[in-house]
């Protein structure tokens, strides 16, 4: 026969753990594998880009399920000079985060050559970034293909 002690034991260790993957969870690196983005368009890596502007939606997740954003770069000698970020959050959470990231993207990425951006986290937004690097990704194999 199980003690009242062993139940709280055994309840206190099953909240622990749930704790610690919904934290991963928050913590985890945006879908995608690193050499694919998009449905498995191949990522560029580095290049002599075309100057012009380019638009891709990136994907992500977060804990509120799929997350995209849509990414539009103005690439010059292969240099960001304007960036637009459209979020598509649903849950207020979603929204919000999307809102800091957009707010604060620009201060990150304008003047910075596209082949030396990693985006981390903008304005306390981690997960967002995700969404952006895939998009750049994207974008770069766009501005290659010109």
């Amino acid at each position: 026969m199980r003690s009242l002690a062993d139940n709280k034991t055994a309840t206190a260790l099953f909240a622990g753990v749930t704790l610690v993957g919904a934290l991963s969870a928050c913590s985890s690196p945006a879908t995608g594998t690193g050499s694919s983005v998009n449905g498995g368009v191949p990522a560029a890596t580095s290049g002599d880009y075309t100057d012009g502007t380019y638009t891709e939606t990136g994907d992500y997740t977060s804990p509120n399920g799929a997350e995209k954003v849509e990414v539009t770069l103005t690439l010059a000698s292969n240099v960001i000079s304007e960036v637009t970020v459209v979020g598509f959050g649903e849950s207020p959470n979603s929204k919000q985060f999307q809102g800091e990231f957009i707010d604060g993207i620009a201060a990150e990425v304008v003047g910075k050559n596209i082949d030396e951006l990693s985006v981390d986290k903008v304005a306390g937004s981690s997960l967002t970034s995700g969404g952006f690097n895939n998009a750049v990704d994207a974008i770069k194999v766009d501005a290659l293909a010109e």
